[in-house]
């Protein structure tokens, strides 16, 4: 049964369409799991929520080695789309599960053996340590599961069906969330596990969703057991591997960076960093439009890539660069009237709405460039230029952000970290416009982007 859309044959504005609008559901489910699970955890007591607070970076990072090789499987099968090479999508979609399950195996084993001493080390002691402990088993065992899962989810967006993805994404969430609260506090004869009883909800929603999605594949002939597994392997892993590697510390950074500057607002004070925390949640929820048409750039330019039509591929990141903007000015135009009741929603006391709403009025007039940032990089992995974005993911958070949100708040408190948000973001989309330029996926020669990619291309060909 044929699943496969060749995204060439359509205009390019619907192309993405059928490729983001699916997504974004998918993706605002998978960000509700994380509100849910705190919601839930902070009425069990504060002990839980401190150590769904310890447990939450350090799960983040290991998820990052997902992403990157989602993002590397889908390179790799939309090029051989691209190219009309059916079976070599076939082949590289087996090779991705037995890499995924092999990487996540290992990682999940080194991660569990590694999380007393780890948490400890964090700071987690007495009773928030237990809590860590008795939530951490039940997500190892999910890890796995989960990387196969994003990997097949990925084979499918490649593939111009990212509906598939889409609801197996909600479906999984919405599960996930369903279970939470009952395994949580028990009812009837389902007994209260507590913390245990969040990891066992991840579990069960993951388990679920991976083999779902694992019988349509083979139902719909996207994963065939009956082609030879070793043939190729070493050179799928390469390939793979070249988007991956990078694309998983590209994913990994952010997370740090943010608590690094995270501890930088700490120094003006508790309120601050509650309004901050407040604040960029709410902000993930709102760049899920972004987030969604970073995932549908991917399988456009990469089958118009793999069949040779640059200006397709160069057209599809224009037309994503615009969008971005386009949003970006809805919704800073939103946000400067209504911040302050947004960031009341969410925030815990009167103060801390305060900084919230600060951080959303100001740092909203630059987010159009945090979405040109992460269209930019998914159009990159899937040109096969996966360094280029990682290289830039590192420099505006290395470079920019943390080092301008410390400077910031040491000379003009909160509102230096603001424009230290505004900078990272603004830089970002510049560097991320010029970086597309110099591999290729732009043709613009506008002053200020030319001469740099250039540049650029002249210290590190992208050919």
């Amino acid at each position: 049964m044929p699943t496969s859309a060749n995204l060439n044959d359509h205009p390019i504005g619907w192309a993405l369409f059928r490729v983001s609008a699916p997504m974004s559901i998918g993706i605002f489910g998978v960000l509700m799991v994380g509100l849910a699970d705190a919601f839930f955890l902070a009425r069990y007591g504060d002990f839980a929520l401190t150590a769904v607070g310890f447990i939450y970076p350090v799960t983040m990072t290991l998820t990052s080695l997902s992403i990157g090789l989602s993002a590397g499987t889908s390179t790799v099968v939309s090029q051989a789309l691209g190219r009309g090479e059916d079976e070599e999508k076939q082949r590289t979609t087996m090779h991705a599960m037995l890499m995924g399950l092999g990487l996540a195996s290992v990682a999940t084993l080194a991660f569990y053996l590694a999380a007393p001493w780890l948490f400890g080390l964090m700071g987690a002691s007495g009773q928030v340590l237990d809590a860590v402990m008795a939530y951490i088993p039940w997500w190892c065992l999910s890890f796995p599961l989960l990387v196969m899962a994003q990997l097949l989810n990925s084979v499918f967006r490649a593939a111009g069906r990212s509906e598939i993805a889409a609801i197996t994404m909600f479906g999984q969430a919405t599960l996930n969330i369903a279970l939470t609260p009952l395994l949580i506090f028990g009812w009837g004869p389902v007994p209260e596990l507590g913390v245990a009883g969040a990891g066992l909800a991840t579990f069960l929603a993951r388990a679920l969703g991976f083999f779902g999605i694992l019988i349509y594949a083979w139902w719909t002939s996207e994963l065939c057991f009956d082609v030879n597994p070793l043939k190729g392997l070493l050179a799928s892993i390469r390939k793979i591997g070249r988007v991956a590697a990078p694309a998983s510390l590209s994913n990994a950074i952010n997370p740090g960076g943010m608590a690094a500057v995270t501890a930088a607002v700490a120094i003006v004070g508790d309120a601050a960093v509650a309004g901050f925390g407040a604040a960029t949640r709410v902000q993930s929820l709102l760049f899920v439009p972004m987030l969604a048409l970073s995932a549908g750039i991917g399988p456009v330019v990469g089958q118009a890539w793999g069949a040779e039509d640059r200006q397709r591929a160069q057209k599809a990141v224009r037309l994503t660069i615009l969008t971005c903007l386009a949003y970006g000015a809805g919704l800073s135009a939103v946000l400067l009237l209504f911040a302050q009741p947004i960031a009341a929603l969410v925030a815990d006391n009167k103060e801390a709405a305060t900084y919230g709403a600060q951080y959303l009025r100001f740092v909203g007039l630059s987010f159009f460039g945090y979405g040109i940032l992460i269209t930019a990089n998914a159009a990159m992995n899937a040109r096969d230029r996966a360094l280029w974005s990682m290289g830039l993911s590192a420099a505006r958070i290395t470079l920019i952000y943390i080092p301008f949100a410390w400077a910031g708040v040491l000379i003009f408190g909160f509102s230096g970290v603001l424009w230290a948000a505004i900078l990272a973001n603004t830089l970002g989309a510049w560097g991320a416009v010029i970086a597309c330029r110099a591999v290729g996926l732009l043709d613009t020669d506008m002053p200020g982007i030319g001469g740099p990619a250039r540049a650029a291309r002249s210290l590190v060909s992208p050919d």
